[in-house]
């Protein structure tokens, strides 16, 4: 693997800038970061200047189904690459493969498939993002807040049919979504949390006392907030007040101008504030596609104009690449540093990998983007590769 030394105009880490910024790479790993007039080229090595672009850290994608026209839970190792190339192309080098609500013995199988290829998917060597995980979005959520997942495979939570996941995943899983108000949340949000997954609420008809519960009780994220949650009113505020007020949870967040409207995005960021927001993509087998129909799990949506909906008109997932995400919050006033910390640091932290994924930081993976002025990604390193 080539040595490389990458000079920008500036490096935001994200919690810091540096200017006239220097990232030494070697062996896949950030061997030191500062500014370039205190850095040496190593013999053999190669610099590459860029000094009217700007170094972030790679994005990373808790909550993504697929890409390319495929999706995650074919679980097989050329779906799960595609995947993981398209989504390279936009700036996310990390993701967690995440399911949907299926026939038990499915995403058992998909959970599997998707464990084999975490194992094998550096033997390669080829520059795409990496899957860090897998996260379980169902089958135990609420029956009354579904969105497109498939009532018929809505499970009541179970200890027995949790263990049945996490044993097919192999230590693999890392998130997992639950209703907290369903009866039997509580005992396998414990049983998730002692696997040592995060729990994430979401799908959910939860008042905000039950909410609070479940905040109390370890949930540490609120999937694609406001979205299939039970709606705030000022004499119930339910799930999204609960969130809105908690400063343990973080808030995952569909920036897409579709699932969330600008109003409510500001409310949200201004009351979880830059260290408590992650920006996702929920993003479909569609994205990177042109419309047309395609799957999600094992049922079919229809993408028009880039919105995803199923025969029922319902939002299903999104086409939403990260790299667009940060320029739609940087549009809404949100200072670049702390758009750019929704996308890296604050989803590693909550995975607890921040000195490995989600900084440029010395001893850090190799993953770097570089911004043009209009905020597009014009180059990417995934573990020191290049994505071409």
């Amino acid at each position: 693997m080539p040595t490389t030394l990458i000079r920008a105009g500036r490096a935001f880490t994200p919690t810091s800038e540096i200017s006239d910024a220097g990232i030494l790479i070697r062996d896949g790993v950030i061997e030191a970061i500062g500014p370039r007039s205190g850095l040496s080229l190593p013999a053999g090595a190669t610099e590459i200047s860029a000094a009217d672009k700007t170094a972030i850290p790679g994005f990373i994608d808790i909550h993504i189904h697929g890409a390319g026209g495929r999706d995650v839970m074919e679980a097989n190792g050329d779906a799960l690459a595609v995947v993981a190339r398209r989504v390279a192309e936009f700036g996310t080098t990390s993701l967690l493969a995440t399911t949907v609500t299926a026939d038990p013995d499915n995403t058992c199988r998909a959970a599997a498939g998707i464990s084999l290829y975490i194992t094998q998917q550096h033997a390669a060597k080829e520059s795409r993002a990496e899957v860090l995980g897998i996260h379980f979005e169902g089958p135990f959520i609420s029956k009354a807040r579904p969105g497109v997942h498939p009532v018929e495979w809505i499970q009541s939570p179970s200890a027995d049919l949790l263990n049945r996941l996490l044993q097919a995943a192999e230590g693999k899983a890392r998130l997992i979504t639950i209703a907290p108000e369903v009866l039997g949340a509580a005992p396998c949000m414990d049983t998730a949390r002692k696997a040592g997954l995060v729990v994430s609420v979401g799908h959910t008809d939860a008042n905000y006392e039950q909410t609070r519960f479940a905040i109390a009780h370890g949930a540490r994220s609120a999937t694609h907030t406001y979205n299939a949650m039970r709606p705030f009113t000022h004499r119930d505020p339910g799930v999204i007040g609960a969130v809105l007020t908690s400063p343990e949870i973080n808030a995952e967040l569909i920036a897409d101008g579709v699932h969330v409207e600008e109003g409510a995005m500001k409310l949200l960021l201004k009351a979880k504030g830059s260290e408590r927001v992650i920006l996702v993509s929920d993003g479909l087998s569609a994205t990177g596609m042109p419309d047309g129909k395609y799957m999600l799990g094992g049922f079919e949506v229809t993408v028009t104009n880039g919105v995803c909906r199923n025969a029922a008109g319902i939002l299903a997932g999104s086409t939403l690449t990260l790299d667009r995400a940060l320029r739609n919050i940087v549009n809404l006033g949100v200072p670049l540093p702390d758009a750019v910390r929704m996308l890296t640091l604050n989803p590693a932290s909550l995975l607890g990998i921040e000195f490995k994924k989600g900084a440029l930081r010395a001893g850090a993976d190799a993953d770097v983007l570089l911004l043009d002025q209009a905020l597009r990604v014009t180059d990417v390193w995934a573990r020191g590769l290049p994505v071409h």
